[in-house]
């Protein structure tokens, strides 16, 4: 989808994506059709069709508002710690991404409680990987290795793999879950750390 350039029709995408949202909070996936979000929306069809041909289509713009949410999130919300290492450095990301989850239902039931279809798009994924690159840099640094972002992309795929897990396992994110998100994020990236390139 084009990003639309003139207020109303951005202002219509977002009464759409924000009907979306309520739906889903109070309802389940499969109650994200057309007809449903336009009637939440108090839009006609043809209105919600002119900027979303199908329901993946907002599912896709949903995906993508929630993984930048998140990010915002993390962003605005992590510390500094150079009293740290590495897996309390993640275990702070994880909790304020749980946090997120547990803050926004939506994207918990979109993200985490089904099969992400249509997938998160990977550059979203690389700004949340970015962040918690960031954030273990400024806190305690990182020796040179190959590929940096790469390593912090599958970093940020197994956290949020744990999580899915955790809540499809349990039907909620627990310590359980948010224990092995930091253990198995934190021993793959030692892993990237101690072998030379």
């Amino acid at each position: 989808m084009q990003k639309p350039k003139q207020k109303r029709s951005i202002e219509r995408i977002k009464k759409i994506l924000d009907a979306s949202n309520d739906l889903l909070e109070e309802s389940n996936i499969e109650s994200l059709t057309i007809a449903k979000i336009s009637m939440f929306a108090g839009l006609k069809r043809t209105s919600t069709y002119k900027f979303f041909e199908t329901p993946d289509e907002i599912k896709s713009a949903l995906i993508k508002r929630y993984l930048e949410d998140c990010n915002q999130y993390l962003k605005s919300n992590l510390s500094q710690n150079p009293e740290a290492d590495y897996m309390l450095c993640l275990k702070e990301c994880v909790i304020l991404i749980i946090e997120f989850y547990r803050n926004n239902p939506g994207a918990q039931k979109l993200l985490l409680e089904n099969t992400v279809s249509p997938p998160m798009p990977s550059s979203d994924l690389y700004e949340i990987a970015e962040t918690i690159q960031m954030h273990i840099e400024q806190s305690i640094g990182l020796p040179s290795m190959f590929n940096k972002s790469g390593v912090f992309l599958v970093v940020t795929q197994i956290i949020v793999s744990i999580l899915s897990l955790d809540v499809k396992e349990t039907t909620k994110l627990t310590e359980v879950g948010l224990n092995e998100a930091v253990r198995a994020a934190n021993a793959y990236l030692l892993s990237c750390i101690a072998t030379p390139a």
